[in-house]
C-alpha cells in the first residue's frame, strides 16, 4: 500500500508533523511517501495570477495523491482554519482538478495546544473535504500536545488517548481491507 503523509503547516517544529511521524509507525510494512509542504512553495492563488497558468508545485502534489492508495495528514489550525500555506496549496490545486483527495481513503488528524486540539479546522475538513474528493475513513484530535506528547520519544504520553489513536488506527486499517 502506498500512503501519501503530511502535515497541514510548514513550521520547522510542527506538532502536527510529529502526530504524522508517530502514526507512521503502525505502516511501516507500507510505502511512505512523507511530504513537506516547504517544498511546494507558491505564489498566493488569485485568479489573475491562474490566467498565467498553474504552478509546477500544485500539479506535484495532486500526482502524489495519484500515485497513492491512502492518505494520512495532520491540519494544523491558525485562527480556527486552515494553516495559509496549507490552504494556498488546496487553493491552487482544486483550480486543477476540483476532487483534490481523488477518493483516496484518508485518515485525518489535527492538534494543537489547546484543550479542542485543533478542532475547528477538524470540523472543517471533515464538512468540506468530501465535497473535494476525500474519502474520510478515520479522524482522531490530539488536545494539549505539549501535556499529552513526549517530543524526545515521539510519542502520546496519554494513555486514554493513546489508546483511543490505536483503536482508530486499526479501524482505519480494517475500512481498507
Amino acid at each position: 500500500m502506498k500512503i501519501l503523509a503530511f502535515a497541514g503547516s510548514t513550521s520547522s517544529t510542527s506538532r502536527n508533523r510529529q502526530l504524522v511521524k508517530y502514526v507512521l509507525k503502525n505502516f511501516e510494512s507500507d510505502e511512505i511517501n512523507l511530504i513537506d509542504l516547504n517544498d511546494y512553495e507558491m505564489p498566493i492563488f488569485s485568479v489573475d495570477k491562474e490566467k498565467k497558468g498553474f504552478p509546477e508545485a500544485a500539479k506535484k502534489f495532486l500526482k502524489n495523491i495519484e500515485e497513492c492508495d491512502v492518505i494520512i495528514c495532520s491540519l494544523a489550525e491558525h485562527n480556527r482554519i486552515y494553516a495559509a500555506a496549507f490552504k494556498n496549496i488546496y487553493d491552487w490545486a482544486s483550480r486543477i482538478e476540483v476532487k483534490v483527495w481523488q477518493g483516496k481513503p484518508m485518515f485525518l488528524m489535527t492538534t494543537s495546544t489547546g484543550k479542542y486540539g485543533g478542532g475547528n479546522v477538524m470540523e472543517h475538513a471533515k464538512k468540506h473535504f468530501p465535497g473535494f474528493g476525500a474519502d474520510i475513513r478515520e479522524t482522531f484530535s490530539l488536545p494539549q500536545f505539549d501535556e499529552n506528547f513526549d517530543v524526545e520519544k515521539g510519542e502520546i504520553t496519554n494513555e486514554d488517548l493513546a489508546k483511543s489513536l490505536q483503536e482508530k488506527i486499526k479501524n482505519f486499517k480494517k475500512s481498507l481491507n
